[in-house]
């Protein structure tokens, strides 16, 4: 065993993968660094809704990580974590060995609860776009859709907590129907808890409201929110339209072709039913400095942390933890690993700002909200083609980080450039 603390990664999604990096930076090679995680490949999952109407290849979206970990001086398990045992120090792996650690982050991302709800998912009859395979899986039924045109529906149900994704399929799918020419025969409804379009988790951002509500009716897309979903069976999804008390206003049978619906996220199973580890959703609890409040030795970030929603709502209702906030969380646990292991007290916090752009196949909405929870010192929403090149921009621009090892911040800058100029180049 090395003299170096041994810093443990847990999970190589967007917030685990720069967390790598930026902690390598930090640190130097004062500390031995290990990514853990269930495969090889990190996945840029803000393309995937571009996957599902095949304009993406997915190959086109993934980086092979161990050599770029490697090259870096991390090290790289892709067995999966079976358990974490805050205790001993130890994440016990899925082939029953275990890695120890000195300091462990963990950005696991969600687990996908598509199970709360009867005959939803991809195991059932709806589509997803949360995961790469389930965005191709959702583009070979949509060629089937494209051949045979039914109703589509789309959006998020109770208890979800990031709706842009679900903005987005709406508007590409309407976009790449009418360049097939076949729009006029596929009716589409979104469906959503929030208790009005343009919500977000955020309480709105700007005019996302009368942005996002207009933008609906100029492609013709009805719209039910406070919605919740009651159960899903082969071509109707079932629905219970609530008021603003949480009484039963209507119930909805929407009929459809191809349905995709974004669904509540919870803890993994490895850090599930943890006692100060994790809350009983299985999200992880951290302080101001993104660390544990039972074993200040762990670290939290991404859409794994335990956030409280922005205030009431008829439907459970969850904050979206956006790359900006991710981001910032990355930067502050890097340098707080810094300070304490040069005998300091952490210092740093994250800023949870956000940064969103929406694209809608021909045009879109970008928004920033400083601080991402309301009140705001920046609240702005604004729409144009340039979201639509902008979004292409950030995509190459990601992978080109994450397949570099680059560890500088970016968001903070894409947010300067949206508010000064509204148009992006990227290089």
């Amino acid at each position: 065993m090395s003299d170096q603390p041994q810093i443990v990664v847990l999970g190589a999604g967007l917030g685990g993968t720069i967390a790598a990096y930026e902690i390598r930076q930090a640190l130097g090679k004062s500390a031995s660094i290990t990514v853990l995680n269930k495969g090889e490949d990190y996945w840029f999952v803000p393309s995937n809704p571009w996957v599902a109407v095949g304009w993406r290849e997915p190959e086109s979206i993934r980086v092979h990580l161990p050599p770029v970990m490697e090259k870096h001086g991390i090290g790289f398990n892709s067995v999966g974590a079976a358990k974490v045992h805050p205790k001993e120090n130890r994440v016990e792996l899925l082939d029953g060995s275990s890695v120890s650690y000195d300091y462990l982050v963990i950005a696991t991302g969600p687990e996908l609860a598509f199970d709360e709800i009867p005959g939803f998912g991809p195991n059932g009859h709806t589509q997803s776009i949360c995961v790469t395979d389930h965005a191709k899986a959702a583009h070979a039924k949509f060629e089937e859709l494209c051949a045979n045109p039914r109703p589509i529906v789309v959006g998020a149900v109770q208890g979800a907590s990031c709706y842009g994704p679900a903005y987005e399929m709406a508007m590409i799918l309407d976009t790449e129907l009418k360049r097939r020419k076949i729009r006029d025969r596929v009716p589409m409804t979104f469906v959503t808890p929030e208790p009005y379009v343009g919500h977000l988790g955020l309480d709105g951002v700007g005019d996302t409201k009368g942005l996002l509500e207009s933008e609906m009716r100029d492609r013709h897309i009805k719209w039910i929110t406070n919605a919740k979903v009651t159960s899903v069976e082969d071509g109707k999804v079932h629905v219970e339209e609530v008021n603003d008390d949480g009484s039963l206003k209507k119930t909805h049978d929407l009929d459809f072709g191809w349905a995709m619906m974004l669904p509540a996220f919870r803890g993994v199973e490895a850090v599930m039913g943890i006692e100060g580890l994790s809350n009983p959703r299985g999200f992880i609890i951290t302080d101001k400095h993104q660390r544990n409040t039972a074993y200040p030795n762990i670290f939290g970030l991404g859409v794994c942390i335990a956030i409280p929603p922005v205030g009431p709502t008829p439907l459970p209702v969850g904050v979206p933890k956006t790359g900006f906030m991710i981001e910032s969380m990355v930067t502050a646990i890097a340098q707080n690993l810094k300070e304490i292991l040069a005998g300091q007290e952490p210092t740093h916090e994250a800023t949870w700002n956000a940064i969103c752009l929406a694209d809608f196949g021909n045009g879109g909405v970008a928004f920033v909200a400083k601080p991402q929870i309301p009140p705001r010192n920046v609240n702005w929403a604004s729409e144009g083609k340039w979201v639509h090149l902008a979004k292409i921009g950030f995509e190459k621009y990601f992978l080109h980080k994450v397949r570099s090892g680059e560890s500088e911040p970016f968001y903070e800058k894409l947010a300067l450039h949206v508010l000064g100029v509204k148009k992006l180049r990227f290089n």
